[in-house]
């Protein structure tokens, strides 16, 4: 699919592609280090059920790359303006671990625009010592290159069996995590250990799905155990066996799971 461009209100422009036609589809937010095409195998399995936006956040894959700070309730606003752009007035918003972030804050910010959420391998905060913790991995990347990281991250992204069942999806991750602009690494490292969203969860009225690798230690089980009780209503769905990247590791789960949860917001629309 051809790719294309928005611009932001701040004139940073967000590289996008959208899959099929149609307004009001899903809009799903890659993880850190990763651009559009991570979401590649839930997309093919979503094809003609429903549109499907992907898009390069600020810092990643073909957008600009301005200087920070980054937060991500800026990230917010670059998609709310992204769904402008399109003529989405609402989308089913799904994201993956920074992207889960991102479409945390969206959905605080634009509740009326979240028709769902759904909050994949995710948190709504890392914990006391998270900036301390980022910080260290940002300095690192600065320090040593995005290469001195791989073998930490892919341990994180998927599981052992993974790994050596599907060399050519690791390959594949690697190569774009080499690919990044280290300062704007540096600064969504810096965002992700600042972000705190667990104030926003008792708001979330919207249909929610969280869904977590068992073997995530990245954001583990108990950060979306304590997302599923802040989130009234919403559903968790641990996946057995997989790690942090599960939209790469389990893509037909993934995707059953948005068809699920579009099925849920068309009933909240139409009930009487």
């Amino acid at each position: 699919m051809p790719s294309a461009v928005a611009a932001a209100r701040d004139g940073t422009r967000l590289a996008y592609t959208l899959h099929g036609q149609g307004t009001n589809g899903v809009v799903l937010v890659h993880s850190l280090a990763m651009d559009r095409r991570f979401w590649q195998p839930v997309v093919q399995r979503l094809a003609g059920r429903v549109p499907v936006l992907v898009y390069d956040c600020r810092g990643h894959g073909e957008s600009d790359k301005p200087a920070g700070p980054y937060t991500v309730e800026l990230f917010a606003r670059d998609l709310a303006d992204l769904l402008d752009h399109v003529g989405w007035s609402s989308a089913l918003v799904g994201g993956a671990s920074m992207g889960g972030c991102i479409a945390l804050a969206f959905a605080a910010a634009y509740p009326a625009r979240t028709a769902a959420l759904a909050l994949i391998d995710t948190t709504a905060w890392y914990g006391a010592d998270s900036p301390k913790q980022w910080a260290e991995r940002g300095s690192r990347a600065a320090a040593d290159g995005m290469g001195a990281l791989v073998e930490f991250q892919t341990t994180r992204w998927f599981g052992d069996e993974f790994r050596a069942r599907q060399p050519q999806i690791v390959r594949h991750s690697v190569d774009v995590f080499l690919r990044n602009d280290v300062p704007a690494y540096v600064e969504t490292c810096t965002m992700l250990g600042a972000a705190d969203l667990r104030a926003a969860l008792p708001g979330m009225t919207m249909p929610a799905a969280i869904v977590v690798g068992e073997e995530d230690y990245a954001t583990p089980v108990a950060m979306a155990e304590a997302m599923n009780r802040g989130i009234k209503g919403s559903t968790l769905t641990v996946l057995k066996g997989a790690r942090h990247l599960t939209p790469l590791e389990a893509p037909d789960a993934i995707a059953e799971e948005l068809i699920v949860l579009l099925k849920r917001a068309k009933d909240r629309v139409e009930k009487p």
